[in-house]
């Protein structure tokens, strides 16, 4: 088999993966009363799944990733205020709008090294936060845009206090956008990604377009996270300063490496353990639920995620 055939061979799902699918999809109805967290982690998960496109596939470093989740939360919230409710029109706004958004910022993380990168990218999250402080007769200012009508989705499931109708429009969501980007990553235009990762002089010398490598999957990760941003107003009705805020980048920058880099369903295992962690933590210590944290990530870069589960080798040589 030659290279490119190989490139070409469609990649197989492997055995676990529909189940785990068809796990996550019967979670709502069998623990009910955990819908909302189960939404809210698959948004979570959604936006990590967009920073491991540009961190995992691109090599290309950001801390500013809420800045398309916010703006995609607030073109979503706008729109359903002053347009339509229609979730799905909503949502096919925002992601586009995020992505055009993205299309611009990957101008200027083309330039400079991995530490300009995390500046400009911190430095556009926080000029996108001032703006939605600053324009208050659009955005609400510190209030936000709060108590939003989203219409049913498919014009039949209207969102619910119980969160399963929203648990089930994410996790489609996130479904949807894995199945994407599970093409994109194992396709040559993926190879390309991850030969720039790898070595980007190496890539141009070998003719490989690296710009409009990056500006292309910068764009797709911003449309996606925008999407992330669009599912949070749409099941929640609000959206707030807090969309845009540095802890968000921080937190799915947490739940990439919890789960893995460079691999599709690092930011799903992620987003669940962090969301899990995040859960017991908080009941058991509500004060200091983030030393702990902090303490588990220690370890497991210390020990690394292989051998985390078996204490018995850490102190065996790798």
């Amino acid at each position: 088999m030659t290279a490119q055939q190989s490139l070409l061979r469609p990649v197989r799902m492997k055995w676990w993966e529909p189940v785990l699918w068809l796990v996550l999809f019967a979670a709502p109805v069998a623990f009910p009363s955990q819908a909302p967290i189960i939404n809210e982690t698959a948004i979570w998960a959604l936006f990590a799944l967009s920073l491991d496109l540009v961190l995992g596939y691109a090599g290309v470093v950001s801390l500013g990733q809420a800045a398309f989740f916010g703006f995609g939360a607030y073109i979503a919230a706008l729109f359903a205020k002053h347009v339509s409710p229609d979730p799905h029109i909503g949502m096919l706004v925002a992601i586009g709008a995020s992505a055009a958004l993205g299309l611009l910022a990957s101008l200027t993380i083309l330039r400079g090294t991995d530490l300009t990168r995390l500046m400009v990218t911190l430095g556009l999250a926080a000029i996108l936060l001032e703006l939605a402080n600053k324009l208050d007769w659009l955005t609400g200012g510190t209030d936000g845009i709060q108590g939003l009508t989203i219409a049913p989705v498919f014009g039949q499931f209207e969102f619910g206090i119980d969160g399963r109708v929203a648990s089930y429009y994410s996790m489609g969501l996130l479904l949807l956008f894995v199945l994407l980007c599970r093409l994109i990553v194992n396709s040559p235009f993926g190879a390309t990604l991850k030969a720039i990762r790898d070595n980007r002089l190496r890539a141009m010398a070998i003719g490989i377009p690296v710009h409009a490598r990056l500006i292309s999957i910068y764009a797709l990760a911003a449309g996606i996270a925008g999407a992330a941003g669009a599912a949070f107003v749409h099941t929640s009705g609000y959206t707030s300063l807090e969309a845009f805020s540095f802890d968000r980048s921080a937190d799915v920058m947490l739940m990439v490496v919890i789960g893995g880099v460079g691999w599709l369903y690092g930011g799903i295992f992620g987003a669940i353990i962090f969301k899990v962690i995040q859960d017991v933590l908080s009941q058991i210590t509500p004060q200091y639920w983030m030393f702990w944290i902090g303490l588990f990530l220690v370890v497991l870069v210390l020990v690394g995620r292989d051998r985390l589960l078996r204490p018995w080798t850490w102190w065996r040589k790798a």
